[in-house]
């Protein structure tokens, strides 16, 4: 294993210095606005506070399949909140979710108009509204939950941990990348082995565990994340990659994928969503001038 300096903890942590890397400017130990920012709200029922990252993906594809389903209440505004230059420290943004992360969620169809925070929190709240993609049957639906919150524990692992040493660190940790890649990878194996018996995650039907493992893990078997597909040898899993694939041929998913995306080919970024007609006509490359 590659040398590295000896570090010992001090008794208590102090944040007296930089935390380094691409996050540093935007990482604080405390929680709250820094500022004052009131969040916009447009015409439909519901309204979005978002960025393209995995977990912001998650949500827009629900609402993209309630739309495809022919759910008109699901019509959405889907606002940019770009966390890097840390919009999501902006009083309105922290007052609908005071955890300062994406995505967040405020439905004004109510009498009183209810946030929602927390990516699996906002798919339930949606299968529930719509009754669709969560099963009600007792056993099926305990199976979809399971499924769900295995994402939402899993998470870490992949984009704090072996994201985070892998891709962002400021510096190489053999240890730390090696911990992570290996808890990935394992990550990997548990669904790959569920899909070699599944057609979707929580048995025969597509539903919003789905919706939420894609961004994820259909995000590292696809190459579209922290460029570690090489690395993590994703092609042995090829269960997830069927399934990946499969999803892939779903028009709803390819369009959630677009929303409130600040990265890639300027065609599949669609920064704000306020109409279905925005994908053809809203892109970066519609937007941006000609270099």
């Amino acid at each position: 294993m590659t040398e590295q300096s000896e570090y010992t903890p001090p008794k208590v942590w102090v944040w007296n210095k930089a935390s380094g890397g691409q996050f540093a400017s935007i990482n604080r130990p405390i929680a709250g606005a820094t500022h004052e920012k009131e969040l916009p709200v447009g015409r439909h029922p519901l309204q979005l506070y978002s960025q393209g990252t995995p977990n912001g993906v998650k949500v827009t594809i629900m609402l993209e399949e309630l739309l495809a389903l022919g759910h008109r209440g699901a019509e959405y505004d889907a606002w940019l909140i770009r966390i890097g230059n840390g919009d999501q420290f902006g009083s309105g943004f922290v007052a609908i979710n005071p955890n300062s992360k994406i995505p967040a969620l405020v439905d004004r169809s109510e009498p009183k108009p209810v946030r929602v925070f927390e990516s699996a929190a906002i798919l339930m709240y949606l299968a529930e509204k719509f009754g669709v993609f969560l099963p009600t049957e007792r056993a099926a639906r305990a199976e979809c939950l399971s499924w769900l919150f295995w994402q939402m524990g899993s998470t870490p692992y992949i984009g704090g941990g072996f994201g985070h040493f892998y891709a962002y660190a400021p510096t190489k940790i053999e240890y730390a990348i090696d911990r992570f890649a290996m808890e990935t990878k394992r990550l990997l194996d548990v669904l790959d082995r569920q899909l070699a018996q599944h057609k979707y995650v929580a048995g025969n039907d597509y539903t919003i565990a789905d919706m939420a493992i894609f961004p994820w893990y259909g995000g590292l078997v696809k190459g579209w994340s922290y460029n570690g597909a090489e690395f993590l040898s994703v092609h042995e899993y090829k269960h997830v990659n069927r399934w990946a694939d499969m999803l892939l041929e779903r028009a709803a998913v390819r369009r959630g994928r677009m929303v409130n995306r600040t990265s890639g080919e300027p065609s599949s970024q669609l920064h704000e969503r306020h109409d279905a007609g925005d994908f053809e006509t809203k892109t970066q490359d519609k937007l941006e001038p000609a270099s």
